[in-house]
């Protein structure tokens, strides 16, 4: 009998269609397989949909995903719902599938449902998954690691923020701390343009990043999962583009194209190998991972952790959707491993309550 798995996307994001293309590309994937997938959705609301009609990514055009049954994460599995709001069928659950990107999905929300319903959830765990959902976290982590990031300032007020003291000059790029997918990076030339990007950024987020920009640069990927005591990297791709930065319509409109393998030394490429191997085990990292590093003239400097990629990055770990499975086969196997020993554990029970006298805990006692 195939298990099922939950393939959990979308969320309260700037990112929510992307992830739909994500999370419909990993159901199907293992559709057909040993598993037994279980298309699970966030809306930008909040409301949670699961069942069949959400493998078809056409459904997402307009409200059609709505037609989907809600559904609530708990005890194990999935409840779904069914007009009249009554239970009308739960699903028991062998593992999860984190599909999320930005927000609570991605940024350890998603861990702590799974965590408290029982659910193994294949992907980063809660505390990388909540730093790295954070660009000034994420340069705070990677210097206690001794990794080399960009110089940068922290930025939640615009009109403070002045350039100069130990900050580089321009020119500076700009990002909101908490997006991904290159929503509101921009690059920017002169005070006026810094104060406008900024201003723009804290529309989207709380704080932003101003960050030293190279212009001489290679923008170099490279993904790893963890499996059977093993850390899988896979080889760098180069991410290029046709303006000053990779934006949101190279990466998901077709205006970048990609080098795979990148065109690096090989000594460069396996130091970016070793960087990312290294920081996904010292932080006991699982789950897919992608890594994307600045290399500019002999320096590498580490500029984001995606802990769920675009497309879990299959395009750099398998040859295509068919290979992938293997990859998603042992990501999932993982997850339920670590689970199972996580859930081992003795749990202390003290007896404290016991003697502890009838109405203590009531207001105003004494």
């Amino acid at each position: 009998m195939s298990e099922k798995i939950a393939v959990i996307f979308g969320g309260v994001s700037n990112e929510n269609e992307i992830s739909v293309i994500t999370g419909t590309m990993a159901a199907n994937v293992l559709k057909g397989t040993d598993y037994d997938p279980i298309p699970v959705y966030i809306a930008q609301n909040g409301d949670i949909y699961g069942g069949q009609l959400l493998f078809d990514i056409k459904n997402f055009k307009g409200d059609s995903y709505k037609k989907a049954q809600k559904a609530v994460i708990a005890d194990g599995g999935i409840y779904l719902f069914s007009k009249k709001h009554k239970i009308k069928k739960f699903i028991a659950l062998s593992a999860a599938l984190n599909c999320c990107h930005g927000g609570a999905g991605e940024g350890g929300g998603l861990n702590g449902v799974c965590e408290m319903a029982g659910i193994p959830l294949a992907g980063a765990g809660i505390f990388e998954s909540a730093a790295f959902m954070d660009k000034y976290l994420t340069k705070i982590v990677l210097k206690g690691l001794g990794v080399k990031t960009a110089e940068y300032e922290y930025v939640t007020n615009a009109q403070k923020y002045k350039t100069g003291g130990n900050m580089p000059q321009f020119p500076l790029i700009v990002k909101p701390v908490n997006l991904g997918s290159s929503i509101g990076v921009e690059r920017v030339e002169n005070t006026e343009e810094l104060e406008n990007a900024l201003k723009t950024s804290l529309i989207y987020d709380s704080a932003a990043i101003v960050e030293k920009y190279f212009e001489k640069r290679q923008e170099i990927n490279c993904a790893a999962y963890f499996y059977n005591g093993e850390v899988i990297t896979s080889e760098c791709e180069e991410a290029l583009t046709n303006g000053e930065i990779l934006s949101f319509e190279d990466k998901y409109q077709g205006g970048g194209t990609r080098v795979f393998p990148a065109n690096l030394p090989s000594t460069m490429s396996q130091l970016i190998k070793n960087i990312t191997k290294n920081v996904y085990l010292s932080l006991n990292m699982r789950g897919i991972v992608r890594f994307d590093f600045i290399v500019s003239g002999k320096e590498v400097y580490l500029s984001e952790i995606n802990t769920v990629p675009g497309s879990l990055s299959y395009y750099l770990l398998s040859g295509g959707f068919k290979d992938f499975y293997g990859v998603l086969d042992k990501v999932i196997r993982q997850a339920q491993i670590d689970f199972k020993t996580r859930h081992c554990k003795k749990l202390l029970k003290t007896g404290i309550l016991e003697s502890i006298p009838a109405g203590a805990a009531k207001l105003g006692a004494k």
